[in-house]
């Protein structure tokens, strides 16, 4: 398959990458930063698989990147079969919903939420264009459990999770007659870049029981799925949502 990861360079995506080439994937992904951000990175995939990788600077805020990206990465590959929508971001500043700002609001919304609604757009539209024969076409978006469960202290993140996920199903019923399925998985509390401000705070949560599985999460395990996703294996699944959170969000009394 040719794959494309958005927010592939490090934290989630690197692990989805990692877990895909592993697989043989071709994969082209994307990140805000400068092509040589990604020079060790891609040293590494090309050395250790036998797929070919490129990256992508790539803002997906932007129109014009979004338009950009899809058209190189149609140029190098030739056909997309997969697309995984994994970059986000969180607040530049946590703040009560009572003093969150609107240009925080729009900023997490525009790149957590309408960046990935337009990018998946346009990558449908190719797969619904393509001749080329695919046994298995694909869309993922990477959400969070704040889809569903409310942080107070980052209201924005919150909101743009869930849109992610009506947009899961949106894009499900929309694609399913053309034999693309389309899912979301959400991961807990995963080891990354974006919670390694939080870290002592989630190492109490956790050795209190926040998750059944006492450790905290980490980017391979996302690329799992991911992968598992990409196998085929779970192709009459179409519109799920599939939880990667340890047990963290199983009610307890």
């Amino acid at each position: 398959m040719n794959v494309l990861v958005t927010g592939g360079a490090r934290g989630i995506g690197a692990g989805i990458v990692r877990a895909l080439a592993e697989q043989g994937h071709n994969i082209g992904f994307c990140g805000r930063g400068a092509e040589a951000v990604a020079a060790d990175f891609l040293t590494e995939l090309r050395s250790r698989f036998s797929g070919s990788f490129q990256y992508y600077s790539c803002d997906i805020s932007k129109t014009s990147d979004r338009t950009a990206l899809i058209d190189r990465f149609c140029s190098d590959f030739g056909s997309l079969d997969m697309l995984v929508n994994n970059a986000g971001v969180a607040p530049e500043v946590r703040a009560d919903i009572l003093e969150m700002s609107e240009e925080s609001f729009d900023r997490v919304m525009t790149i957590n939420l309408k960046g990935p609604f337009f990018l998946t757009q346009l990558v449908a539209q190719k797969m619904l264009e393509s001749k080329e024969p695919a046994p298995f076409r694909c869309i993922v978006n990477i959400s969070s459990v704040s889809a569903d469960v409310a942080s107070i202290s980052r209201g924005e993140y919150c909101l743009s999770k869930a849109g992610v996920s009506m947009g899961t199903k949106l894009w499900a019923v929309r694609l399913a007659e053309a034999g693309i399925a389309v899912y979301e998985i959400r991961p807990g509390i995963i080891a990354t870049d974006m919670t390694s401000a939080v870290t002592a705070k989630y190492d109490k949560l956790i050795g209190e029981g926040l998750t059944l599985q006492r450790r905290w999460g980490q980017p391979e395990d996302i690329g799992k799925v991911v992968a598992a996703i990409a196998s085929g294996a779970l192709a009459y699944s179409t519109g799920q949502v599939i939880g990667v959170d340890g047990g963290m969000t199983i009610g307890r009394l």
